[in-house]
């Protein structure tokens, strides 16, 4: 992984009381703080990037659940998401990415692992795959401390010898599907997420949980990770949830169903794909990728891997439209472009406009024909919800910024 060289303050907002046992109804949810951090690496084509982690995924996804490969090229996103993490008694603090597509928590890419009173070896070893890394060694089980409200007792850790790939970070919170987990640790089927056991240990009321991103450029710059259900206080709509899909590989992570259109035309009929925390960028089919670049007017930027458009075609964008469900959820036009002020981020020209929809690498059809990566997720605060298998979206304050 390249050395993230920019820090993003995008955020930190967290307060909430928790009891640990038992479960009460107002301690039902429960919110912890992240950073999100710029991969400002210069000459970077961030739609190749986005594209691989995508054809990984897919080929994972067709394996079945028990390839053996949990995540997949979060290394190389553009903007990640890093929780300080706790663990052993006393704890140990970690720098870990945050990733939706990812079910192993693990650390000691840099920082090494200290084991306390706590800690318990289990005798198995560990191994997980990505796209742009790797990590093996031994699975402890210990206290993982999320905040002074989210303690964590025999969780599941990988402790790596020998990692590849993560520079500047210790390892990863995975918070995506429990079957991702699947032959990951030797003698074990699957292994119980961090969000399984806030849900078992009664932390949580219902094994779900909440992401509320903001556009990079807006002024309120806060943003949070919300386990246990959603917060009422960032959204500006009901939640409308959908049903996980049923198509193989999208089914494999948090897939859904939807179709898009743009200007009111569809250029992408109803199908599968996922919705990922760990993408950057909105990628879509390239039939549809194809009509939505004709339709634009746009070209394509070889440094970045985006598509460029004039400011007189910024000026007759029309809005994209995916629908989901009985839903219909637009991103402006504004929010169909790159932020400028992270243009030099990734090797682009300052006062240049790049779009943020880009190709995922495959034709429809394919089971996996979209994600709706960051640059969606900025816009709609997101749910993902074990307990009920759906995935829910609702509007915020942000949906309509200009501030791109």
């Amino acid at each position: 992984m390249f050395p993230f060289t920019a820090l993003l303050s995008i955020l930190f907002v967290v307060l909430s009381s928790v009891d640990a046992s038992p479960l009460r109804p107002d301690a039902a949810r429960a919110t912890l703080s992240f950073a999100a951090r710029v991969n400002a690496r210069g000459a970077v084509n961030v739609a190749a990037a986005d594209r691989a982690r995508a054809q990984a995924m897919k080929q994972a996804g067709s394996m079945g659940k028990r390839a053996g490969v949990s995540s997949f090229g979060i290394t190389n996103a553009v903007v990640t998401y890093t929780a300080n993490v706790g663990v052993g008694s006393p704890a140990t603090e970690y720098t870990l990415l945050i990733d939706t597509g990812s079910s192993n928590t693990w650390i000691g890419a840099n920082t090494p692992y200290n084991p306390t009173v706590t800690s318990m070896d289990t005798g198995d070893s560990v191994s997980v795959s990505y796209g742009s890394g790797s990590f093996s060694g031994e699975e402890y089980t210990d206290t993982v401390t999320l905040s002074t409200d989210l303690v964590i007792i025999n969780q599941s850790i990988g402790v790596a010898s020998v990692s590849q790939g993560f520079n500047d970070v210790d390892g990863i919170l995975g918070v995506g599907p429990t079957d991702l987990t699947a032959d990951s640790v030797s003698n074990v089927e699957v292994v119980p997420t961090v969000t399984d056991n806030l849900h078992s240990q009664g932390l949580i009321g219902t094994e779900a949980l909440g992401i509320y991103f903001v556009p990079t450029a807006a002024s309120d710059t806060a943003g949070e990770l919300t386990f246990g259900g959603h917060d009422n206080s960032k959204i500006t709509s009901q939640v409308t949830y959908v049903p996980l899909t049923t198509t193989s590989p999208a089914s494999y992570y948090w897939g859904i169903d939807q179709s898009i259109s743009y200007g009111g035309s569809t250029i992408l009929s109803e199908t599968a794909g996922i919705v990922d925390t760990g993408t950057t960028l909105v990628l879509i089919a390239s039939d549809a990728f194809s009509t939505y670049e004709t339709a634009t007017g746009a070209v394509m930027d070889d440094t970045t891997g985006l598509l460029k458009i004039t400011s007189s075609q910024y000026a007759k964008l029309q809005n994209l439209t995916f629908k989901i469900g009985d839903k219909a959820y637009d991103l402006t036009p504004n929010a169909q472009i790159w932020p400028r002020s992270l243009n030099t981020d990734i090797g682009g020209s300052r006062d240049s406009i790049y779009l943020i929809v880009s190709d995922v690498g495959s034709s429809s059809g394919s089971g996996l024909d979209f994600i709706n990566g960051y640059t969606f997720l900025q816009r709609y605060y997101s749910v993902f919800d074990t307990t009920n298998n759906r995935v829910g979206f609702a509007t915020t304050l942000h949906t309509d910024d200009m501030s791109n």
